[in-house]
């Protein structure tokens, strides 16, 4: 990976309004020379909300690795005419020019982020500074740490091979481990992968003081100072880190250190006397003028995107020509593909899915990112949330019984009748079952399904869902970008 944006890092400021003061409230404002940049702490604070910003634009998770491109991947949505947009992302088209332009987008995007991690790391130092005091230092360098792990994480999900033990020494892609101009060498999924898993271990022991761990997630502005430590859930912190930690082992399929990071975190943040990231209740979740459809309190990492619902209404909304929408249904209030993917109708998740009208058109709808002034979570896209760490104990708990324990953990939480499998099989196959729909617009179901090497998928080409359609699983594998290869020839 040629590395090209060493010297160019994004600055931006908080805005001055006393009543926007969030760390999150930012806007670009120019660009400057790291060495104009990384004078004091507020520098290095500039840095890395930089980073933060850019990683909820269009070409990563504020479209194309949440709600949009990978979502159809993993074959939501009822797209059958092949002039839909989506339609050769659905059909796994990965040749069509779009198709490799955004691709090549994401690809782009994510190294040029990992870019501006390795240089803010190497400006941490190793210690303490003039520069750079505690407790800024071990908090910086940790979430660095930790983003360029989930960076690279997620192109190793999107562009290497299914994990296994024939695919794991083969060439993948590159791991940069700092800045300049060097192209790094591709590497196996491994080796990748033992690095991948350095960067988060010392990023956790960095993490160790996050004031997430003594104060919660803090969501509110400081009233005595700045919000440098305020806001923990829109930074990749400490418990973010260590259900990062155990989604990458899983990926390995190592289940027992999956199942290891898994409980050490629910044991910190569901106790009865400290539960930092409580269930969203009935209420929120079912308000009628202002419901939590983001499930905000669970959520352990998100972006703040002020202008989120401009992806909803590229994707989402029911004014939207057929062609363009994601839709459950041909554009009309057919429900059949809703109630498929709910097993409880009491099942709140459900009620995402409402019937939404322009005054001539009327369409059962995706309203999960819709906007509603001052709702919880208005400007949340979730990455990182409670449930996934539930079903990751589920998934790797040797024993059945507990496994299923971890599972109806999520189903009762959701308002959901409790569930018993006889085996193993069987837990696993509801576990894909509560990640589907749990994970619907976060982007994470299709590597669900290409971590398992599923060959059976929910079919794109009907309202329902069933008879399933054939998955080929080299599909699971997107090519490296023309513009990476091209470094190598």
């Amino acid at each position: 990976m040629k590395k090209i944006y060493k010297a160019v890092m994004i600055l931006l400021v908080c805005l001055a309004t006393s009543s926007c003061s969030k760390w999150v409230d930012v806007k670009p404002i120019d660009r400057l020379g790291e060495d104009q940049l990384f004078v004091n702490s507020a520098g290095f604070v500039k840095a890395i909300n930089g980073v933060y910003v850019e990683m909820a634009t269009t070409n990563l998770y504020g479209q194309h690795m949440s709600a949009g491109l990978l979502d159809v991947l993993a074959q939501y949505y009822v797209i059958r005419s092949s002039t839909h947009t989506f339609e050769k992302y659905t059909t796994f088209v990965y040749t069509d020019a779009n198709v490799k332009a955004n691709v090549d987008n994401i690809w782009k995007k994510a190294y040029e982020l990992i870019a501006n991690c390795n240089v803010i790391i190497e400006k941490c130092g190793d210690g303490p500074s003039e520069l750079l005091p505690e407790p800024y230092y071990r908090v910086i360098k940790g979430e660095a740490l930790a983003l360029r792990a989930m960076l690279h994480l997620d192109m190793l999900r999107l562009f290497g091979p299914i994990y296994s033990p024939e695919s794991k020494d083969k060439k993948a892609i590159p791991y940069v481990l700092k800045s300049g101009y060097e192209i790094a060498p591709l590497l196996s999924s491994e080796k990748f992968m033992q690095l991948l898993t350095m960067d988060l271990q010392q990023a956790l022991v960095l993490l160790e003081t996050d004031p997430i761990r003594t104060d919660g997630v803090r969501n509110q502005s400081n009233p005595s100072g700045p919000n440098d430590f305020y806001f923990r859930q829109y930074r990749l912190n400490y418990y973010a880190a260590k259900a990062l930690l155990a989604r990458a082992y899983l990926w390995q399929g190592k289940k027992v250190e999956a199942l290891a990071a898994a409980e050490e975190l629910l044991l910190e943040v569901q106790t009865p006397e400290k539960k930092t990231f409580p269930f969203v209740t009935f209420a929120n979740a079912t308000h009628v003028e202002k419901p939590d459809r983001v499930f905000s309190t669970e959520v352990m990492f998100s972006l703040y995107k002020s202008n989120r619902l401009e992806m909803y209404n590229r994707l989402f909304a029911v004014s939207l020509q057929p062609n363009s929408k994601l839709s459950f249904s041909d554009g009309d209030i057919n429900e059949t593909r809703v109630n498929g993917l709910y097993d409880d109708s009491n099942d709140f998740r459900r009620r995402i899915w409402q019937s939404a009208s322009t005054g001539t058109v009327t369409a059962t709808t995706n309203m999960k990112y819709a906007d509603i002034v001052d709702a919880p979570g208005r400007y949340m896209v979730p990455l990182i949330r409670l449930s996934e760490v539930l079903l990751i104990a589920a998934e790797c708990h040797p024993d059945l019984t507990t496994g299923i324990r971890y599972f109806n953990t999520l189903r009762t939480a959701r308002n959901c009748v409790s569930l018993t499998p006889a085996n193993s099989a069987l837990l696993k196959q509801e576990i894909m079952k509560e990640f589907r729909r749990e994970m619907l617009g976060e982007g994470q179901q299709f590597f669900f399904y290409k971590r398992n090497g599923y060959q059976s998928l929910p079919n794109h080409a009907t309202v329902s869902l069933t008879p399933e359609k054939t998955m080929v699983l080299n599909n699971y594998i997107i090519p490296l970008p023309d513009s990476e290869t091209a470094q190598r020839q």
